[in-house]
């Protein structure tokens, strides 16, 4: 199975530098004027998922609430502090979760389109799974 996660966005360019040049993500390829959609999609080469991101002349309504996240996992503690150390240097904000598992076991932040991600180090997968 195949998973592809998709959402509308107001600035696809935001969203394009967020993923790919802060979380580092690859810009896997996009499309332009397709039904009157713009659209990029984001993960990594060779993996059966990725994030679709689209823009249009319908602006998005994002509606979401504290608990709706996204987890990343970067596979290394090295990783982890290398992303960290990038979301400080580009002044992005970290916010509290409000789940206290999270600020335990991550750093919450906003991608420019208010939505919530976690970064959490790959001992804590190991932790919820043992």
């Amino acid at each position: 199975m195949f998973l592809r996660v998709a959402r509308h966005t107001n600035n696809l360019n935001k969203i394009e530098d967020f993923y790919v040049n802060i979380l580092g993500f690859e810009l896997l390829g996009g499309f332009e004027k397709h039904n009157n959609y713009n659209g990029i999609f984001i993960g990594k080469s060779g993996l059966d998922w990725h994030f679709e991101f689209t823009q249009s002349h319908v602006n998005a309504n994002h509606t979401f609430d504290e608990d709706d996240i996204t987890v990343l996992y970067p596979k290394t503690i090295s990783d982890y502090n290398e992303l960290i150390k990038k979301i400080t240097h580009h002044n992005i904000a970290v916010i509290t979760a409000v789940n206290p598992f999270w600020n335990e076991n991550g750093t919450m932040i906003q991608d420019p389109d208010g939505y919530r991600i976690i970064i959490s180090p790959l001992k804590a997968v190991i932790s919820e799974i043992e």
